[in-house]
């Protein structure tokens, strides 16, 4: 067993990409069915809705893209194309992606992070732009020959042979994918111009997405280079801001087009930020999952991370890890016994311990790994089995009396704390004189640096004023 690690990259419309068979046509069916009404359009939208968290209701905010999109199709590269309608996914993730159908989909953590019409606007024509220049057939074209090439190569040739033709076929197909997200960075600059907007957008959103990603790179401990990778479906983000501003360039200098920052932020106000509480939700050290009606609290200094996975935390300057999961098992199955059924490596037998933790049956034990102690925790509350785990180089008595103290935090959720669940939301706020940058970011409800995700949140740098009368974007609850 390994320590506990979080995985915290925000990216861009590759993340649809690693959505496995999500836009595979389903099998024909092997004998006479009943006739379905839903066709293949349909399918993939219910699918990607699903696999992203469900539709997000923002009335104002697709009211507000739908009017970008009449604007875009007015003057997009391809006549004819679909009529682009927008539906917005129920997920923090920063993400967009549009289908041929006309459907085009947006994260709400994308609406939090763009900071005015034209950004968004960008981000929008960008992904129509992979459909008009029709990157996704041209990819599974080149996917479908690597493939060819690589199995005809193992056969006649060799397998050592047929792995390094492989390599070299998605070494390939890599590079063909990052010239085409550059490609559809270009027309989407091409595109927004034409429509009114400021060609600049590109440029801006790309610089917020590339702050996004390093900010929870920092505040996760995970180290974050911005050096080319040949296998990476995307050129660095650098490159892309670099090639969007010599876009824009060759339409004109900056201060041509509409911004429309005021309209953009009226439309995104009340949209949510972060974790839906429902799904869980972290404030501070404390992660509370209505759904599944629990809570626990993390040792002072922990960072805390939701995924669809698990909960992950990070202690940094301790070199300190936590996970929380959870298994469904039969109601009879027995603790101790699950404990020691080599579901965790290095556990030493008589560390078992049987406790009650709020009224909860658990087992309590200490495993070693490499150069790793851990101190873990298996919990039942009906049936499911929570696992949680605390990972230290060194366990002293210290940090197991902080990890067991943390352990001992977990309990079932009073009908209260479940109706104190209130998501975090996107307000808007107007700076007064004598406001400065830390006394906006006062007003903020994050887990963690609030100046830093002020300053994302509104484009701002270190240096920069705010301005007496602007609006800027707070989170609030």
């Amino acid at each position: 067993m390994t320590a506990a690690v979080v995985a915290l990259t925000l990216g861009g419309c590759a993340e649809l990409e690693r959505q496995g068979n999500l836009f595979t046509a389903p099998s024909p069916p092997t004998r006479p069915a009943t006739p379905r009404t839903d066709n293949r359009s349909t399918v993939q939208h219910k699918e990607l809705v699903a696999q992203f968290g469900g539709e997000y209701e923002a009335p104002a905010a697709e009211r507000y893209l739908d009017a970008i999109l009449v604007k875009l199709a007015a003057v997009s590269d391809t006549p004819g194309q679909p009529t682009y309608k927008v539906t917005i996914l129920n997920t923090p993730v920063v993400n967009a992606f549009a289908l041929p159908s006309g459907n085009l989909y947006v994260t709400r953590g994308l609406l939090v992070l763009a900071g005015d019409a034209s950004e968004a606007a960008a981000v929008m024509a960008h992904e129509i732009a992979h459909v008009s220049l029709r990157h996704s057939a041209l990819r599974a074209e080149r996917e479908r020959e690597a493939a060819v090439i690589s199995q005809a190569a193992a056969v006649i040739q060799n397998r050592q042979k047929g792995d390094e033709v492989r390599s070299s076929q998605r070494l390939s197909v890599a590079s063909f994918s990052r010239q085409q997200e550059l490609d559809a960075d270009a027309a989407g600059v091409r595109v927004i111009a034409r429509a009114g907007f400021d060609p600049f957008g590109a440029s801006r959103f790309l610089t917020a997405l590339g702050r996004s990603t390093e900010l929870r790179a920092a505040l996760y401990g995970k180290k974050k280079s911005f050096e080319f990778d040949i296998m990476s479906t995307h050129p660095s983000t650098p490159d892309r801001i670099t090639k969007a501003v010599a876009a824009a360039r060759e339409i004109g200098a900056p201060g041509i087009g509409v911004i429309d920052r005021s309209g953009y932020l009226e439309a995104v106000k009340g949209v949510a930020f972060g974790d839906d509480p429902m799904e869980g939700y972290v404030r501070g050290r404390k992660f509370t999952h209505p759904r599944l009606r629990f809570t626990f609290t993390a040792p002072e200094g922990f960072l805390l991370e939701n995924s669809n996975e698990a909960i992950f935390g990070v202690r940094e300057p301790d070199n300190e890890a936590l996970r929380l999961d959870s298994v469904r098992l039969p109601s009879d199955e027995n603790l101790e016994n699950y404990v020691g059924s080599g579901w965790v490596d290095g556990l030493l037998p008589s560390s078992v311990r049987t406790m009650d933790i709020n009224g909860l049956p658990s087992v309590v034990a200490v495993a070693r790994a490499g150069e790793w102690n851990f101190r873990l925790a298996v919990i039942r509350s009906g049936e499911f089995f929570y696992r949680l785990i605390f990972a230290a180089r060194t366990l002293s008595d210290d940090a197991d009396a902080r990890f067991m103290e943390s352990i001992k935090s977990f309990h079932r959720l009073a009908p209260d704390e479940i109706t104190d669940a209130r998501p975090l939301r996107i307000s808007v706020a107007v700076a007064a004189p004598g406001d400065t940058i830390e006394t906006m970011a006062a007003r903020m409800v994050v887990p963690n640096r609030p100046v830093e995700y002020f300053m994302l949140l509104n484009g701002l740098l270190a240096g920069d004023a705010v301005i007496p009368g602007e609006h800027y974007k707070i989170v609030t609850e």
